[in-house]
């Protein structure tokens, strides 16, 4: 490949990493303003009501990004990575856009909250379907020899939105007043998500084809994709994408977004604290993605999912153990960082596994459906499951729980073939 060429294919590989990041933080904005404008969207009364309702929210779009890895991925295999990946940001535009300019529930009554709940669906559809259309394009436009490598910019992508989201709070709470941040401020945000969401528009719009879904159109002889096709012509792989996603995006979970409510709630540590803890981490989990995809190419993706499955297994529940009595905030991250340096065998490289084993005509969806309902099923409950024991003294029993899900999927990982060596995609 000439040096044009890849330039050519670095600048879509990179203006597709780039709208993910605007995805991600679009998401993660509403977790991290909550407090700010539960009060806006719902009556006053009990704060404890109010953010519980914000919460409800937020888990309805947990729930739509299976329906949107399905609408998405079928949409992106049939009109092609780009045209998905545009339509995703639209959604996510729209939501946020919608968020930040609804008038409060003292002005607009019931309608707010309904308002809130749609703009949610949006972005929980826009999620959903930005996994599928994103990681088959990175993984399509990427060389033979650097799947690996760039697929894991998904993750990386993932994580720099959750900080970025985490910084512009950080700023307007030193640059506002507390009263402004709570009137108007929050919606700022929201905006910006929205601007930058428009810039990626164009910035996709102008992203080239890959390949595959090029090839895949022109053979025209390949089934449309469907969540039928998908099961009935693909079960054995389908299957294998819940299985192998299982344990790893539960640990994932266990280890960023629930690990801060862990240190406050069991290690002690104030929330402040926690917080720069948990960043820290995961700032350094979010450079070690590109590592490791790089060293997949190099000696395969098993063994990275076997040795994340191994490691996890032997590793969990003693660093959680250890976690328990931690005072020193330089050991809480050493223990977190082990724990987030073991799931990267997982999550670096966990959109390529999945792209090789599908065929193009279908693989958006494959690499999408099948990994949100094993993410919904898993990773969106691991919270809620880690509390639940808690309350009813049984914490240690999260950490056996972890333990077994990797466990189940360290033997899916043994017995599958190395998608390296047998991939479906067959375009260098």
């Amino acid at each position: 490949m000439n040096h044009a060429d890849q330039r050519h294919r670095l600048r879509n590989i990179l203006g597709g990493s780039a709208g993910n990041l605007v995805e991600w933080y679009d998401w993660y904005t509403y977790s991290a303003f909550t407090l700010y404008f539960a009060p806006i969207f719902f009556p006053a009364g009990d704060r404890t009501l109010q953010l519980l309702n914000t919460a409800a929210v937020f888990a309805v779009g947990f729930v739509m990004r299976p329906i949107g890895a399905w609408v998405m991925g079928v949409y992106a295999d049939r009109h092609g990575r780009k045209a998905g990946l545009t339509l995703s940001v639209t959604l996510m535009c729209t939501g946020s856009l919608m968020i930040a300019l609804t008038p409060g529930h003292a002005t607009i009554g019931v309608a707010a909250p309904a308002v809130l709940v749609i703009a949610r669906m949006l972005q929980g559809l826009s999620v959903g379907g930005e996994y599928g259309a994103s990681a088959t394009y990175l993984i399509e436009m990427a060389g033979r020899d650097r799947r690996g490598f760039f697929s894991s910019f998904q993750y990386v992508t993932l994580i720099a939105g959750q900080l970025v989201a985490l910084a512009v709070l950080l700023v307007l709470q030193v640059t506002l007043s507390e009263a402004a941040l709570h009137a108007w401020g929050w919606r700022i945000p929201f905006l910006v998500g929205a601007a930058l969401a428009v810039l990626v528009f164009y910035l996709r719009r102008r992203l080239a084809e890959t390949e595959s879904f090029t090839n895949a159109r022109k053979e025209g002889e390949a089934p449309r994709s469907s969540g039928l096709a998908l099961f009935r012509d693909h079960p054995r792989e389908a299957l294998l994408v819940m299985a192998l996603t299982a344990g790893g995006t539960l640990a994932f979970y266990a280890y960023t977004t629930y690990m801060q409510k862990f240190l406050v709630n069991t290690s002690g540590f104030s929330a402040p604290a926690a917080t720069q803890i948990t960043a820290a981490a995961l700032f350094v989990f979010m450079l070690l993605q590109p590592v490791f995809g790089a060293l997949s190419d190099r000696v395969g993706r098993k063994p990275l999912m076997i040795g994340f499955g191994i490691a996890g297994v032997l590793l969990t529940y003693p660093i959680f153990r250890l976690l328990e009595g931690v005072h020193s905030p330089l050991a809480a991250f050493g223990l977190i960082l082990a724990a987030l340096v073991i799931v990267s065998g997982y999550t670096s490289i966990n959109a390529v596994v999945k792209a090789e084993l599908f065929p193009a005509h279908i693989r958006a969806l494959g690499v999408a459906l099948p990994y949100a309902i094993a993410n919904t099923l898993f990773g969106g409950t691991a919270e809620y499951v880690a509390l639940w024991l808690k309350q009813h003294e049984a914490e240690q029993a999260f950490y056996w729980y972890v333990t077994a899900m990797i466990a189940v999927s360290l033997v899916v990982y043994v017995r599958m073939r190395d998608t390296r060596r047998a991939s479906l995609i067959v375009e260098d």
